[in-house]
């Protein structure tokens, strides 16, 4: 019977223990569907934000879209607009490439030009003749460009027959001489000189060579009372010129003395410069000669006219008084008119009248 009991008992024990950890269990599964709810709950809220966020994002992404577009529709414009300019500017650019080109082009042509044209002027100069023609040529255009046609004369003839280049008639009927045959020679060979002892000789022939020439320029060309005190000796190149006054100024100095002047094309047309201002001052002074007589005369006829003036005031003067004599005359007449029609006359008896005599005026003077 202890044996069934205690199998009892062990059957209740086991069967509380068996209740008790299915109520364990119930509870922990209870515990866990709550947990489970909570997470879900938990979960739905995390899952409600995260599309809420979502949502946000998506509104985001599209305001973001919507930006990129504008932002790219921008780039696109601006972009456009900058390849259009680019592209003008490059056009720009090529055509005004294409312009220097030409002028290039053009230059080069001139330079081609230039460069037979200097050819053919070394062919002119290595000529002596041509080279006298060429100086000849130049001083003529300097002369012709800057003076009226009757202010200079080339070739002109001198009391001793001799024939400058050109004469420049100066205000007081004088020539100005030029001549432009300067030896070039002897320049050329002292350029052309390698040698010390080669540009001693040339540097001796041209002092020889231009001495002589001024010497015969103030023998020929200044003639006194005929032509001015000094002659021009015109040099057709500035650079020889230069070279003259540079390394042979006792030349230079010499030809001074000899009344001879040397000039360059550029002082060439500055003497002609200076000659059109002295034939101006000419003109000029010509003018104030003939306005000077004519104010003369025009005083002369204005004291004429002063005196006609005093004459014709003195006329009227006498016609004023002769005037004033017969206005006083006409009064007295006027007055003696008025006494004589105020006489009366009354009738007497028997047809007879009786004058009866007015009182006689008195004498009136002369001056009433």
């Amino acid at each position: 019977m202890s044996e069934t009991f205690f199998m009892l008992l062990a059957g209740a024990v086991l069967i509380v223990g068996l209740a008790a950890l299915g109520a364990f269990a119930f509870l922990n599964l209870q515990r866990q569907r709550e947990h489970e709810s909570a997470e879900l709950a938990e979960l739905k809220r995390l899952q409600a934000e995260t599309m809420g966020r979502l949502s946000m994002l998506a509104g985001g992404q599209a305001e973001l879209q919507r930006a990129v577009h504008e932002r790219l529709d921008s780039v696109t414009h601006h972009l456009g607009q900058s390849m259009t300019a680019t592209r003008q500017h490059t056009a720009d650019s090529l055509a005004r490439l294409n312009e220097r080109l030409a002028v290039i082009d053009g230059a080069q042509k001139n330079i081609t030009d230039l460069a037979s044209q200097v050819t053919s002027l070394q062919s002119v100069l290595s000529n002596k003749q041509q080279r006298g023609a060429f100086g000849q040529a130049r001083m003529e255009i300097i002369i012709q460009d800057s003076l009226p046609k009757d202010c200079y004369e080339f070739q002109f003839s001198l009391s001793n027959r001799s024939r400058p280049d050109c004469a420049i008639f100066l205000p007081d009927q004088r020539p100005l001489i030029i001549d432009s045959k300067f030896p070039l020679e002897a320049v050329s060979a002292l350029r052309q000189a390698k040698t010390d002892e080669e540009r001693r000789v040339a540097a001796a022939r041209l002092r020889s060579d231009v001495g002589r020439h001024v010497s015969d320029i103030a023998e020929k060309y200044l003639i006194p009372g005929e032509t001015q005190d000094l002659a021009l000796m015109f040099v057709p190149s500035e650079s020889v010129y230069a070279e003259l006054h540079e390394s042979f100024d006792d030349l230079v100095q010499k030809a001074f003395r000899s009344r001879v002047v040397i000039v360059s094309p550029s002082l060439l047309m500055l003497a002609v410069h200076v000659i059109q201002s002295i034939r101006r001052d000419a003109r000029m002074r010509e003018a104030a000669d003939q306005i000077h007589a004519e104010v003369g005369h025009l005083m002369d006829d204005l004291k004429r006219l002063h005196e006609r003036v005093l004459r014709l005031q003195q006329h009227f003067g006498q016609a004023n008084e002769d005037i004033r004599q017969i206005v006083i005359s006409a009064e007295k007449v006027e007055k003696r008119g008025t006494r004589i029609r105020e006489v009366e006359f009354d009738d007497t008896v028997e047809g007879t009248s009786n004058v009866i005599p007015a009182p006689i005026p008195r004498q009136l003077t002369a001056g009433e």
